[in-house]
């Protein structure tokens, strides 16, 4: 993980553009969130409408892995609940903290 320098508000480009791709992984943000999902393997179908939706790259997909189709990287997810909403079987729950 890159290291970045904190800009101050002189520093900082017009309304908080980022220009930078993929700046948003520099910063765990799973330490701030009040829910966290919680999938149940054995009722997953694999279908990926989860994987899709998750507005944040933190929902990833398991290629070679029989069992598991996706993987939630709790450092990063934010605690949305998009992925609980859109599953449709179910099978992602949320659970306070």
């Amino acid at each position: 993980m890159s290291q970045r320098k904190k800009l101050s508000w002189k520093e900082a480009t017009i309304a908080g553009a980022i220009t930078t791709p993929k700046s948003s992984m520099d910063y765990k943000t799973g330490l701030w969130r009040n829910q966290t999902p919680e999938i149940d393997y054995s009722r997953c179908t694999k279908c990926l409408i989860c994987w899709i939706n998750c507005p944040e790259p933190t929902i990833t997909r398991l290629v070679c892995n029989p069992e598991r189709a996706v993987e939630i990287d709790q450092e990063y997810c934010k605690g949305c609940g998009i992925c609980a909403n859109v599953c449709p079987v179910k099978c992602i729950t949320m659970r306070a903290g």
